[in-house]
C-alpha cells in the first residue's frame, strides 16, 4: 500500500521539512511510481532570473495540498506510490553540462519505471527530460503551456535556452509533429516567420485568446483532437497564467490563462496517457504572498492526479 502524506494532524503542516505536498522523501519507500523532482537551474534565462529558486517555493507553498482531489474524484496519494527525490543539482555555469547532467538523472530515475514530475528551474529543462522520456516512449505529442512558444532558434548565438527547447526537441525527433499542441500563447512576437517556424516544426497553436473568445468547452475538444492516443508529455510554464495570478515569473505577459482555466485544462488531461511532465518558471523573488507558488503547486497536484490511471 502506498505511503502518503505526513498526518497534519499529529504534525502541523508548516512544521517539518517541506517536501511537495508533505510526501515521503524517495529514500523512505521501496520504490516510486511518481517522483516529483526538483532542478534548481536558471542560467538560461533571457530576463529575469530567480527560477533556480523555483522548487523550493513551490514545496512551500504546497503544503497546505490534501490527498483527495474531489473534483477528479481520486485519492492520488493512495492509488499511486508518489515520493519526493530532492533536487537535481546541476553546473550553474554550463548550459551544456547541466543539461547533460539533467538527462543522466533524470534516466536513473526513471530506470525501474518512474515517471518524473519535475519542478523547475528555467524552461531549458525540458530539452533533456524530453531526451529522457523519449528514449522509453519514442516522440511524443507535447502540450506546452505558456505564454510564449519557445520554438525560437538561438539567443545570442546560444542554441540551447529557455526560449528554444521545443525548436531542439523538434529538431532531434523528440515530439510528435502530428500531435503537439501550445496552449495560451499571447504577447508580441518577431514578425509573421515565428508562426510559420513553430508549424514547421510541429505544433498547433491555442491561445488565451481562443479560451476567450470560444470558452473552455471548444478548447478542451480541441486539445483532446490534437493529443489523440499518443503518449502525452506535459510542459507547464507558470507565466501561461496571467500576472494577475501568477506575478512570480521570469517573463511575464498580460491577457493570459486565470488559475481555474488552467487547472480546467490538466483534469482534461486525465483522458490521456500522460509519460511525464514539468512545471518552470516559478522566479520567488517576484512573487507576492506565495500567489505564484501556490497556483504551481496546485498544477502539479492535477498534473499528479491526471497520471492515475483510469479504472
Amino acid at each position: 500500500m502506498p505511503i502518503g502524506p505526513r498526518d497534519s494532524s499529529r504534525t502541523p503542516r508548516y512544521a517539518g521539512i517541506a517536501t511537495f505536498a508533505l510526501l515521503p522523501r524517495l529514500e523512505e519507500v521501496d520504490r516510486a511510481d511518481i517522483a516529483v523532482v526538483g532542478v534548481p537551474f536558471d542560467s538560461g534565462v533571457s530576463y529575469r532570473p530567480g527560477a533556480r529558486f523555483g522548487p523550493a517555493h513551490v514545496r512551500e507553498s504546497s503544503r497546505l495540498l490534501r490527498p483527495y482531489n474531489h473534483v477528479q474524484d481520486v485519492s492520488p496519494f493512495a492509488e499511486l506510490q508518489v515520493a519526493d527525490a530532492g533536487d537535481i543539482a546541476v553546473n550553474p555555469f554550463s548550459i551544456e553540462d547541466a543539461v547533460r547532467e539533467i538527462e543522466e538523472r533524470a534516466d536513473a530515475l526513471s530506470a525501474g519505471g518512474t515517471r518524473l514530475l519535475t519542478i523547475g528551474g528555467d524552461h531549458t529543462i525540458a530539452l533533456p527530460l524530453l531526451r529522457s522520456v523519449a528514449k522509453r516512449h519514442g516522440p511524443v505529442a507535447v502540450v506546452h503551456f505558456d505564454a510564449h512558444l519557445d520554438t525560437w532558434d538561438t539567443y545570442f548565438d546560444a542554441p540551447v535556452t529557455h526560449g528554444t527547447p521545443f525548436r531542439r526537441a523538434s529538431e532531434e525527433g523528440l515530439i510528435d509533429l502530428t500531435a503537439s499542441l501550445h496552449v495560451g500563447i499571447r504577447g508580441p512576437l518577431y514578425g509573421r516567420e515565428d508562426l510559420a517556424d513553430d508549424a514547421r516544426l510541429g505544433f498547433a497553436i491555442l491561445g488565451s485568446h481562443d479560451v476567450e473568445r470560444h470558452g473552455m468547452a471548444a478548447a478542451l475538444e480541441r486539445m483532446h483532437a490534437r493529443l489523440g492516443d499518443r503518449p502525452v508529455y506535459v510542459s507547464v510554464d507558470i507565466d501561461v497564467l496571467d500576472p494577475a495570478h501568477a506575478p512570480g515569473t521570469g517573463t511575464p505577459e498580460a491577457g493570459g490563462l486565470t488559475s481555474r482555466e488552467l487547472l480546467e485544462f490538466l483534469r482534461g488531461l486525465r483522458e490521456h496517457r500522460i509519460v511525464g511532465a514539468d512545471v518552470v518558471e516559478v522566479a520567488p523573488a517576484y512573487d507576492h504572498a506565495q500567489l505564484t507558488g501556490i497556483a504551481a503547486s496546485h498544477v502539479a497536484y492535477e498534473l499528479l492526479t491526471s497520471m492515475v490511471p483510469r479504472s
